[in-house]
């Protein structure tokens, strides 16, 4: 059976990766990004960071703070790299994403941007607590026995 040729339109432009350490991540959404021309070109050339950037519910609409889309250099209009952006869900999911930091106390974390195959940029972001620093240090001290472990196999296996 002849493999499926990938996507072209599909590409990651940012990702978080220290995400899934310093946050407990319990589900994830994706949603959509309100952009300006200019931004949607800076991210086709891969110039943006969410690592540092986090999403919140304000006044029944939902907000990506403190992203970073670089500005792109041949744009008639540019745009403020780190502006706040509206993000797209529905309301049923919007109520859902308020319960969840207002009541529970969890946190919208972005964990990676990118073009979907359509070509349209999306965000997925996580619903996530925070972790404590012994909990950090417990995922590392997993994570470092499972690479041993994996040598261990392959050199005896």
């Amino acid at each position: 059976m002849a493999k499926k040729p990938e996507n072209p339109n599909y590409k990651v432009v940012a990702e978080n990766r220290r995400a899934r350490f310093d946050y407990a991540i319990e589900d994830d959404i994706e949603c959509g990004i309100q952009l300006h021309g200019s931004e949607v070109k800076s991210l086709r050339i891969g110039q943006s960071n969410v690592a540092e950037s986090y999403a919140a519910v304000e006044d029944g609409e939902l907000w990506l703070v403190n992203s970073y889309i670089a500005p792109y250099e041949r744009a008639m209009f540019s745009h403020e790299p780190r502006r706040r952006r509206k993000l797209l869900v529905s309301k049923k999911e919007l109520a859902n994403l308020w319960n969840a930091t207002q009541r529970k106390g969890m946190t919208l974390v972005p964990m990676v941007m990118y073009f979907n195959h359509r070509g349209i940029a999306k965000i997925k972001l996580g619903i996530a607590k925070g972790k404590k620093n012994h909990d950090k240090r417990a995922t590392e001290a997993k994570r470092d026995w499972d690479r041993q472990k994996q040598r261990l196999l392959k050199d005896h296996g």
